[in-house]
């Protein structure tokens, strides 16, 4: 493969061939300088040497190396003044060179010396042509310095990944016989551009070591053999600190750049950097890579030491990712949902909104536990009781809870009925389906959206990653209702549930937060996201305060006993819901509520109705002084 590349130079030639050919004629140098000019830039370096006084070969070789060391993706040229002193003459013209890589432009101005040789007007070629301050024995390169990937860290500034182990194919360009056919088999190989590979090695210092080519210790496995064939190919071992530590699905995993996204990010990524594949390393890319720092140098071609920088890019600061998470807590979480069933708990500070820890066992962190669309059940009658209240319930008022109750022609099943009366306060506190259904008739429709408005259910959030607020399906009759109160027509994610706990905790919903710095991404996400938060929302002081009351009995009393921790006050509610999903049937254990200003919500997927209460008290007793 001929390392020329004429055809990347060739697109900028119809956008100067007009500007010099004007009618200028010989012994005028115009036309030389038009000829020179060209074809340097077009690639047709011959063209270029016939208007010079130099050897053709040298002149060819000279003008072509330029482009090779710079792996410039473009030449252009813009003609300035030219003067005359008898069989002499001065033609001044700026440069302008796309490095590529999203590098800017490198612009310059330059000069070309002209004489009359045999009544023609000729080039005096010297190095100084392609650059003032080149002369014999030296040549041009670009100087690569990619900055390391930032972390993602904790509230408390602690990272959240640990070493990795990846393999970097590099070269010493020096040390190479045949840079093409090196080139030529990593591509066979890796799938990398051949063209773009021998750009890199061309144009780099030839003492530096040039990455090409990084993998995985499976991928590397698979293709240690045939890597180790190539001459002048080495491997480097390198522990990048890439790897997630929990919760993985949150932070996301980092790959190495391969073929495939080298094509779609478009630079500045080269072999050896990383690209996030998922999670907030996928969100954060261009915030946690930067740009890489550039820098055009002269160096002597017999010490390879660099003779002077022409010029430099420092590229784009790439910096941290601060979260709310907290690594301790976060701890806690694992443990407390390392059972056998699937589970995902969600810890959200209930003053600020902010998400703590974020942990699943057979759930995904973020598809479930932040976007997640299930049925709460009768845990969702802490948003539709603050409704109830505006209408002036009594919660000591007597509610039946019986094993079966048709509302509007819904049915609702209870199981576990006690013999007694209880109160609606009773009632609550055990999640009883049948005695929450039956209120449907006692509230309007448009007192329930309100609450559930209040509470965030449907809100625009500001998260990094996809999320789900929830969704109330409109409650027009008596039977839509009595579902949305016992939460069987509705879709929560634990998050959202987390958020409604915490609100009732501190008397104002609070719109959840998950990065504090920088606050959005740069690049494209996996979802758009609005530019502002939505506001907290204070609640009715009375309301709440009643609530606070119903959520304590639901831990002394109720079906959430199981979230009790000694020697600290919890409350939350307890429920267990039923669904069809992809013609499954499934059940959800649920508790949503606090402990100090730490909200809340766990979802085991399970027949056990108090499975879910049990994860909340191993999690709040982890986290008791």
């Amino acid at each position: 493969m001929s390392p020329r590349r004429p055809l990347r130079l060739a697109l900028a030639l119809a956008l100067v061939a007009p500007g010099l050919t004007a009618c200028f004629e010989e012994p005028s140098p115009h036309e030389a300088v038009r000829d020179f000019l060209v074809g340097w830039q077009s690639g047709d370096y011959e063209m270029a040497a016939r208007r010079s006084d130099a050897d053709p070969a040298t002149v060819v070789k000279a003008l072509g190396d330029v482009g090779l060391h710079l792996d410039a993706a473009s030449i252009r040229f813009a003609l300035g003044t030219i003067s005359l002193d008898g069989d002499n003459a001065k033609a001044n013209f700026s440069a302008e060179v796309n490095l590529g890589e999203n590098n800017p432009l490198w612009t310059y101005d330059s000069m070309l010396p002209l004489r009359l040789v045999d009544g023609r007007w000729k080039v005096h070629f010297s190095p100084e042509v392609i650059h003032p301050d080149l002369h014999e024995g030296q040549r041009l390169a670009v100087k690569i310095n990619p900055e390391g990937r930032q972390p993602i860290i904790d509230r408390n500034g602690d990272t959240l990944q640990e070493d990795d182990t990846q393999f970097v194919a590099q070269v010493v360009p020096k040390e190479l016989t045949d840079p093409a056919k090196v080139c030529e088999e990593l591509s066979k190989i890796t799938g990398f551009a051949q063209d773009r590979l021998l750009s890199r090695i061309l144009s780099a210092p030839p003492t530096d070591a040039v990455p090409l080519a990084t993998f995985g210790p499976n991928k590397y496995r698979e293709l240690a053999a045939k890597l180790r064939a190539i001459p002048g190919l080495t491997i480097q071992e390198e522990h990048p600190p890439v790897a997630p530590k929990s919760p993985a699905q949150i932070v996301g995993r980092v790959n190495a750049v391969t073929p495939e996204s080298e094509q779609q990010l478009g630079g500045p990524q080269r072999a050896g950097d990383t690209v996030g594949r998922d999670g907030l390393q996928k969100a954060y890319q261009d915030q946690l890579t930067g740009s890489t720092e550039t820098r055009v140098v002269i160096l002597d071609t017999k010490s390879w030491e660099q003779v002077k920088e022409l010029k430099s890019w420092p590229g784009r600061e790439n910096i941290p990712v601060k979260t709310t998470l907290d690594t301790a807590m976060q701890h806690a979480a694992d443990l407390a949902v390392a059972g056998t069933q699937p589970a995902a708990l969600v810890a959200v500070q209930a003053s600020t909104g902010e998400i703590r820890a974020i942990a699943t066992k057979g759930l995904h962190q973020q598809k479930d536990a932040l976007a997640g669309k299930f049925p709460p059940g009768t845990a969702f009658s802490i948003v539709t009781t603050d409704a109830l209240l505006k209408a002036d319930l009594d919660t000591q008022e007597k509610v039946p809870c019986t094993a079966d109750r048709t509302v509007g022609g819904a049915r609702f099943q209870q199981v576990g009925v006690t013999a007694a009366a209880p109160t609606f306060e009773a009632d609550f506190a055990h999640g009883c389906v049948t005695a929450l259904a039956s209120m449907a008739r006692k509230v309007e429709s448009d007192d329930l959206l309100l609450s559930a408005q209040q509470f965030g259910i449907g809100a625009d959030w500001t998260l990094p990653l996809p999320g789900h607020s929830g969704h109330v399906p409109a409650p027009a009759t008596d039977a839509t209702r009595a579902k949305v109160i016992a939460g069987t027509s509705v879709q929560v994610s634990p998050l959202a549930m987390a958020l409604v706990a915490g609100a009732v905790q501190s008397g104002t919903w609070r719109p959840p937060v998950l990065v504090t710095s920088p606050a959005l991404p740069d690049t494209n996400t996996e979802i758009v996201t609005p530019t502002v938060a939505p506001k907290p929302i204070n609640l009715d002081p009375g309301r709440v305060s009643t609530l606070r009351t119903l959520m304590r009995a639901g831990v002394t009393s109720g079906s959430a006993k199981a979230a009790a921790v000694a020697g600290s006050e919890v409350y939350g509610v307890a429920s267990h819901v039923g669904y069809v999903e992809k013609k499954q049937r499934k059940q959800l254990s649920w508790f949503v509520g606090w402990q100090g200003d730490i909200a809340v919500a766990v979802m085991v997927e399970t027949s056990v109705p108090g499975a879910a209460p049990a994860v909340a008290g191993s999690f709040f007793g982890a986290l008791a002084p």
